[in-house]
Order: structure tokens, then C-alpha cells, then sequence
């Protein structure tokens, strides 16, 4: 969910746009419900082949770490950038936490990649390769960019990859043959995780208040080096998801949602994000649970509830805590048997109750500034963007995500991100916004 940072100056930058309406967007959800047919479609190997369209866009393949036996909880993602046709860079971000002392162990780092190239479904770089197998069922990412993590992973499918009905990207514009622009995910929603992550990170010590002056910063500084191993009898689970964004971020969403939650029996996925008013506040929103072997459920009627939000410093109603409802069909459905319930009801689909997620947000991995991660000439360009102010609020934990699945309780190991990009019109959050800035004064 990392994109926004390495998008460049045209990913980044444009003024607000007329309201076109929702007429404007044509997601991949609606397509699903117009053609009548199940929204679980099953990804092939050419669905992971790299886009790499000549045109600005964020593309990026990210590996979700969730060790169930260690509550470490992570990501290693590449994001490749495209500018206009004319510039394109690369980078390697990696997140390494362990959710029950995320004060202590929370590592982060963000390369640059270098001779970095793209063959199919493969990414190549200096010191960098993720590599699919004949077979498509297994990535190996093996990566020493930096001095501070460098990992060599296998990650194996567990159930089917899947999309979103045929065709799983949202186009923007007036004609889905020349789109404005378009989003789209592919999903490996469960997967069994085996390798080696090798840390350096400063080891954490209390303020030193009669540091002698002049004293050398490296001398009050002491390493640690820390190997986190998974293994065929130990293995970690995993969700990977390659995301492409031809789009300006702000002009795309103006907030997103995010669920990666695992357990020993099940796997739970949510990615959504809400168009700004221009786009008539269009909610997209992917769900997908699995058991163990297979995929139970491709859901997007999915309800993501923000609960006791209370404006922060920064202006942002952040939740105290999250309920999301996946409501949708079984995956076992053929397209002829979803059509004929389409027909069975009028026209509309009923949906069950598939999954509920609570999670209450106490354990902050971080609160990103992505102003913070672009370069400052961009955010010169940015700043002049009335209402574009993207945060994103990453957490984490066991404890805190309570999950039932065709009511049944689950207990297991979550991440989850909540995203604000650009200002929202809505009238309650203006007003609560207004207050706080009136409290400050």
C-alpha cells in the first residue's frame, strides 16, 4: 500500500478536477455484478507479468510477512515507477516489527535500486531478484540492497491465485477503451512463507542525560544483528498482491483500507479505496477469504466502518478501532449458477455474511508522512495541491484483531492500514476538523 511514496512528480502533482461523475468510473466490482457472473476468477502466470505501460504509472509487488509462531509481522515490497514515458526508477522497501514490542524492533528501510530490469513476471536488480517458478506456484526474492536487512525468501502458493472477475482493472474516463487511467490488484491470498531474514538494527537505550559534549554519535551507539529464520517444519504465511496505478493518487482515492490477516486455518484480504467527490466518492473494495486449501469467498460488498474517530494533530479522523463485513457468494459458484440467482432475485444478487473483522487500533507500527519520503523539489510542486495531505497509519497485533468466519471464532496475526490522501467533503468531518484548528488557536 506503500505506492503513493515513489510515484514521481507526475504520480504526485495536478490540480482538483471537475465533478464527472460517477458515470466516470467503471470498476471492476460493477463490471462483475453487470455480466452477472462470480467475482472469484482464478490468476494465471500471465496475470503476474509486469505491465510497464509507456505512460506514468506506480506499479509494485509486495510480500506480507505474518509468522504466527513469533508474532514478526512485515513486508518487503518493489515499487517501479514510470514518469511520463521518460524516467523510470525503482526502490526496495522492507518493514521488519515484532507486533508484541513494536517499540523495540520495528525496522524499515526504503533503496534505491539500481540496473534494475523487467523480464515477465520477474524483477531484476543489483543485489536484488524475484524470480516465479516453471510451475508459478513459488517466488524466490533474494535481496541484500542495503546494510541493514538483506533476506533470501521462498513463497508458495497455498490456494488459488485469484482476480477479480474477468477483466480486474477500474478504468477512469469516459471510454474503458481509452481510459484516463486504471487501477488493478492480483492476489495470492494465502501462502506458506520458508527462508531467512538477516536484521542490523540500533540497539534500543534510554536518553543519556550527561552525554560528554563532542562525544562521537557512533560511539553511543550498539548493534544488533538478528537472524529470523522459517522453516519447512516452522513456516511463516504470506499474502503477495501485484498492484498497478495509472493515475494521479489524489485524483484516484481520496482514502484507502487495508486488511492482511492469517491464521492456521484461515486468510483474510481486504484492499478498498473511496474516489474523491470528482468521482462521486465511488467506493471500489476488494475482499477475499480463504481457508487453509482454497479460496472461500471473493467478496465486494464489503462494509469498512471507522469507529470513535477523533481528529489528530495532523487533521485526520483516525479510528480508535475498525469493523469490516465481507458480505458475498462462495467461490465454488459457476458463473451459470450466479446467474441464475441474479435471476432468481430480480436482478440482484443475495449475499451472505461471510466474514466480520474488529480490530481495535492500539498498536501503531508508524505514522507515515509521505510528504516526508519524496524529494523536496516534488513537495514544492505538491504543497500548491489544496487538500493533499496523504498519511498512512499502519498496525498490527494478535490481540487485537477478533475475526469470525461463518461464525466461527478465529484467532491469528493481522496488519492493517488505514490511508488518507486528500480532503474529504464530508460535512461531519469538516466540522470536526474545523474544531480542532479552532481548539489550537
Amino acid at each position: 500500500m506503500l505506492k503513493w511514496i515513489q510515484g514521481g512528480i507526475s504520480a504526485v502533482t495536478g490540480l482538483a478536477e471537475p465533478e464527472y461523475g460517477k458515470e466516470f468510473i467503471h470498476s471492476a466490482a460493477d463490471k462483475v455484478n453487470e455480466q452477472q457472473i462470480n467475482p472469484f476468477n482464478t490468476a494465471t502466470s500471465d496475470d503476474l507479468k509486469w505491465l510497464c505501460p509507456d505512460y506514468t504509472n506506480v506499479e509494485t509487488s509486495t510480500f506480507y510477512v505474518n509468522d504466527l509462531n513469533t508474532g514478526i509481522i512485515g513486508l518487503a515490497q518493489v515499487i517501479h515507477s514510470n514518469i511520463v514515458g521518460l524516467h523510470q526508477t525503482a526502490q526496495f522497501n522492507c518493514r521488519i516489527v515484532d507486533s508484541n514490542d513494536v517499540k523495540n524492533f520495528n525496522v524499515w528501510t526504503s533503496t534505491k535500486l539500481e540496473n534494475f530490469r523487467i523480464d515477465g513476471t520477474n524483477f531484476y536488480a543489483d543485489n536484488l531478484k524475484i524470480e516465479l517458478n516453471e510451475d508459478g506456484n513459488q517466488f524466490h526474492v533474494v535481496a541484500n540492497v542495503n546494510e541493514i536487512v538483506s533476506l533470501d525468501l521462498f513463497f508458495t502458493r497455498v490456494t488459488d491465485g485469484c482476480k477479480l472477475g474477468n477483466d480486474p482493472n477500474t478504468y477512469f474516463g469516459d471510454n474503458v477503451e481509452e481510459p484516463w487511467g486504471k487501477i488493478r490488484h492480483i492476489f495470492w491470498p494465502r501462502n506458506k512463507l520458508v527462508g531467512t531474514i538477516n536484521i542490523k538494527y540500533e540497539e534500543p537505550r534510554e536518553e543519556q542525560g550527561n552525554q560528554k559534549e563532542g562525544e562521537e554519535e557512533q560511539q553511543l551507539k550498539s548493534f544488533i544483528e538478528k537472524t529470523i529464520k522459517f522453516t519447512e517444519e516452522k513456516p511463516a504465511l504470506s499474502m503477495f498482491v501485484l498492484a498497478f496505478q495509472g493515475m494521479k493518487p489524489h485524483h484516484a482515492a481520496k482514502a484507502w483500507n487495508f486488511i492482511n490477516f492469517q491464521s492456521d486455518e484461515y486468510s483474510v484480504i481486504l484492499i478498498e479505496f473511496i474516489t474523491p467527490k470528482s468521482y462521486a466518492n465511488t467506493k471500489v473494495s476488494i475482499g477475499i477469504v480463504t481457508d487453509s486449501e482454497k479460496i472461500l469467498s471473493v467478496a465486494t460488498n464489503n462494509n469498512f466502518e471507522h469507529i470513535d474517530s477523533t481528529v489528530d494533530s495532523i487533521g485526520w479522523p483516525v479510528p480508535k478501532a475498525i469493523k469490516c463485513t465481507f458480505n458475498g457468494i462462495s467461490a465454488d459458484l459457476s458463473d451459470d449458477q450466479v446467474k441464475k440467482m441474479y435471476g432468481e432475485n430480480n436482478g440482484t444478487l443475495k449475499e451472505q455474511e461471510i466474514a466480520v473483522v474488529n480490530v481495535n487500533l492500539t498498536n501503531l507500527i508508524e505514522r507515515i508522512d509521505v510528504m516526508n519520503e519524496i524529494p523536496q523539489f516534488v513537495k514544492n510542486i505538491v504543497s500548491g495541491v489544496a487538500g493533499t495531505k496523504p498519511y498512512i497509519y499502519q498496525y498490527a497485533g494478535d490481540e487485537d484483531f477478533n475475526i469470525e468466519i461463518n461464525n466461527k471464532k478465529v484467532k491469528g496475526l493481522g496488519m492493517l492500514e488505514v490511508i488518507f490522501i486528500s480532503e474529504h467533503d464530508d460535512e461531519e468531518l469538516v466540522n470536526a476538523v474545523a474544531a480542532v484548528k479552532l481548539s489550537d488557536e
